[in-house]
């Protein structure tokens, strides 16, 4: 198990810019594929971006391709997701996640360790 704590949300106009930070704790960091998703009112939650354990792939919405940016740094145990060109679509609440279920690309799936949330508003 891994716990996760997210920071960095607030409120930004369009065009702003943020960086969402995940702080992991718990045991083996490293050998967890990592996912940050969102959730808007009324909607489903979606994988906006995801990093493999060992940060050699990541994988984007195509939504957020070319404006966000995944990264981690297993020395930290942080996960960071820099987003950019803020749209008010991206506004919702960003989750922080994490599997020890992973692709052959090291990429993860059913996530099953979960922050509580960071709200990203992006007003008008």
């Amino acid at each position: 198990q891994v716990q996760l704590v997210e920071s960095g949300g607030g409120l930004v106009q369009a065009g702003g810019s943020l960086r969402l930070s995940c702080a992991a704790s718990g045991r083996a960091f490293s050998t967890y594929a990592m996912g940050w998703f969102r959730q808007a009112p009324g909607k489903e939650r979606e994988l906006v971006a995801a990093v493999s354990w060992d940060a050699t792939n990541t994988h984007y919405a195509d939504s957020v391709k070319g404006r966000f940016t995944i990264s981690r740094d297993n020395a930290k145990k942080a996960v960071y997701l820099q987003m950019g060109n803020l749209k008010p679509e991206d506004t919702a609440v960003y989750y922080c996640a994490a599997t020890d279920h992973m692709d052959y690309e090291g990429l993860g799936y059913e996530y099953d360790n979960w922050g509580q949330g960071t709200q990203v508003t992006v007003s008008s």
